[in-house]
């Protein structure tokens, strides 16, 4: 391929996250201004991996700090409006808001002490620089992450105003006490959000973004093709497989999907499969990347905060269910594959496993970073600060490997230089990256806090409990549906991160009241605010899928919905049964069994959804295996039994009938 044809490819991948990705959305900046920024982003990284491992000031400093340099970020990086950028260009009115709005942070940040002792007794002045601040974090969120987010905390704060009204207080004294608490204490906007995302959050999208530039992606998406690219389908399949790899290290659904689609979803369409297809195994798949360990997205940092257990327990709990999510992919592109009649990749056009094996070291920095946090034997901030470095030398290293693979006749020493050019040059980029994905993480987790501040002064998440256990009654599945239709609602146009948070504010405790454990409650908000980036009418993920693959958006966003199907069943087996989380007494034959049976249901589930097994399967026996499967995913030997007795009769039946024909 040229180089001409590789810049339009480029192009046209950029152009697609800049329509489908809001923090693709950034201003362009050339020359002497690019670099000014550069450096500043740069160490904007630096500044985060130090005060996290070092500081030892208050956290209202620390945090405030945080996101006043954010704010300084945000609004060189995000146009008022994504359709009039032009190169290096801030309007006037932009850099007075960034200039203001960072001011009242560090205004804050330089004055805690003083403020914490003041306590509800705040100045008008006080009150004036708390407005201006949150205003002008609303603004940036608005920018980068989104108006859904703005519309709960817009009618959330309302609300606080109308409660604290009616109290009889004054306007003045109703407007100081909701500020106080939103801005100046750590239940607002340096709430537990951007506590987590300032200590963990920040230094794992900075991990990421150095694990990114070191070639892992590649060598995902090569051993994927070397695993299942020979069988029937198998560059669907090598999608599922890499997207889950690189899913790992990547928090966005979009920004996975477009980086490997672009391999990918070209494959899939050259085998046979229809565009809309093509995109939605790739949107599903990609989408499945936050739910897998070990860094599961930035969520599961929080996801630790909240439950108040280790973070390592969290990513163990999450393996079962992310394995049946992309086994039932898995299954549904297989099924497709033999009813379309597809082959797989010649042999011959695959990796060697030679050169596969001597690409392994990429992996180190991540084997690190898992036995690390494993361990216990470092704290998490430290664990990914050292695993960052060790994928900085795992770069260089691959840097050095490619250069004397391609080195033209060039001495050692010229050899080395220019390794360590590219390595610098890297490492500045990753630094730049990981600042930049931090923006809309920190922006999210800062309104998150606010949301739940609100809650919090209003007392609205006891009446939001009380209302829906009264509408369940002794029905939890009805609790259990509405908080379904609560978190995909919310998580159309909302990232992950603030979406979990606010729903493990106001719908976990409720499922909590209803009876389910702590772990799964919080799971289950969890996984269906991810399941939104693929789930119509706002399934971005989809959406960009479908853009590379030249397809139907809506058609798409079905398929891929219809693809990961197990992300909308999951979350009830386990809870309704937690031992698949690994909550309770759990004896190893039960995890088996609900491992197995589990999969199972979702074979027989996709396999009604594609209409095909051995042969073109008619409506009467696709409802049986509905209920085959379902019968299956529910807790119990012998419901097991009889969902696996009536997918033993459909099988059986399809083997007479394909037979006779």
């Amino acid at each position: 391929m040229s180089k001409t044809e590789n810049k339009e490819i480029k192009q046209n991948l950029d152009d697609i996250m800049r329509k489908y990705d809001r923090e693709s959305n950034t201003r362009i900046w050339e020359g002497r201004p690019k670099t000014f920024i550069t450096v500043f982003l740069a160490l904007f990284s630096l500044y985060c991996i130090y005060m996290t491992l070092f500081s030892t000031v208050l956290p209202e400093t620390r945090l405030s700090l945080f996101l006043g340099f954010i704010m300084i970020a945000g609004f060189l990086n995000y146009p008022a409006n994504k359709h009039h950028v032009k190169p290096n260009t801030m309007p006037w009115y932009d850099v007075l808001i960034m200039l203001v709005g960072a001011s009242c942070f560090f205004y804050f940040a330089i004055n805690a002490l003083s403020l914490i002792k003041l306590a509800t007794r705040i100045q008008p002045v006080h009150v004036a620089i708390g407005v201006i601040g949150i205003l002008c974090l609303i603004e940036l969120c608005r920018r980068c992450v989104g108006i859904p987010i703005l519309c709960v905390v817009g009618a959330l704060i309302i609300y606080a105003f109308y409660n604290q009204l009616s109290f009889s207080s004054s306007f003045y004294q109703a407007l100081k006490n909701i500020i106080y608490k939103l801005f100046y204490t750590t239940n607002g906007v340096i709430g537990t959000p951007i506590n987590v995302c300032y200590t963990y959050i920040v230094l794992f999208i900075i991990f990421g973004a150095f694990l990114e530039r070191t070639g892992i992606a590649n060598f995902f998406i090569d051993t994927a093709n070397k695993l299942a690219g020979w069988s029937a389908g198998g560059p669907a399949k090598v999608a599922v497989i890499s997207s889950a790899l690189c899913g790992m290290v990547s928090g966005s659904s979009v920004g996975n999907t477009v980086t490997t689609g672009s391999v990918t979803i070209p494959m899939m369409k050259k085998t046979g499969y229809e565009g809309e297809f093509a995109g939605a195994v790739e949107a599903a798949a990609s989408t499945g990347g936050q739910i897998m360990p070990p860094i599961m997205g930035a969520a599961a940092f929080l996801m630790a905060e909240y439950m108040s257990i280790p973070y390592s327990k969290v990513a163990v709990k999450a393996i079962l269910p992310a394995v049946l999510y992309f086994s039932g992919i898995f299954i549904s592109v297989h099924l497709e594959a033999k009813k379309l009649g597809l082959k797989g990749i010649p042999r011959e056009e695959l990796p060697k496993t030679g050169s596969l094996f001597k690409s392994c070291y990429l992996l180190l920095p991540l084997v690190l970073l898992v036995f690390l946090v494993a361990s216990g034997a470092r704290t998490m901030a430290f664990s990914a600060a050292i695993s960052i470095f060790a994928a900085l030398v795992v770069g260089c290293i691959n840097f050095m490997v490619i250069a004397l693979k391609n080195n033209k006749g060039r001495s050692k020493g010229e050899v080395i230089k220019g390794v360590l050019k590219q390595t610098f040059n890297t490492t500045v980029d990753a630094l730049v990256s990981g600042a930049k994905g931090s923006i809309t993480v920190a922006v999210a987790c800062a309104i998150a806090g606010m949301i739940a501040g609100c809650i919090t002064v209003t007392g609205l998440a006891s009446i939001l409990i009380n209302a829906i256990v009264q509408i369940a009654g002794n029905a939890t599945i009805i609790g259990l549906i509405l908080t379904m239709i609560c978190c995909i609602i919310l998580g159309m146009g909302v990232p992950t991160t603030a979406n979990y948070c606010i729903m493990a504010s106001t719908c976990a405790p409720i499922l909590i009241q209803l009876g389910f454990p702590v772990v799964a409650a919080h799971f289950f908000v969890f996984y269906f605010g991810i399941v939104a980036d693929i789930t119509p009418p706002v399934a971005l993920a989809a959406y960009a899928g479908s853009a590379i693959a030249k397809s139907n958006p809506m058609k798409t966003g079905i398929n891929a919905t219809k693809l990961a199907i197990a992300a909308f069943i999951v979350p009830y087996i386990f809870a309704f049964n937690p031992a698949m989380i690994l909550e309770g007494n759990v004896s190893v034959f039960e995890i088996i069994q609900i491992a197995l049976s589990s999969l199972i249901g979702l074979f027989a589930i996709a396999a009604a959804l594609n209409g095909h097994l051995k042969r073109k399967i008619n409506t009467v026996l696709r409802i049986l295996l509905v209920a085959a499967g379902l019968y299956m995913m529910i807790p119990g030997t012998l419901t097991d039994v009889i969902g696996l007795a009536v997918l033993g009769f459909v099988i059986i039946y399809q083997n007479i009938r394909k037979e006779k024909a």
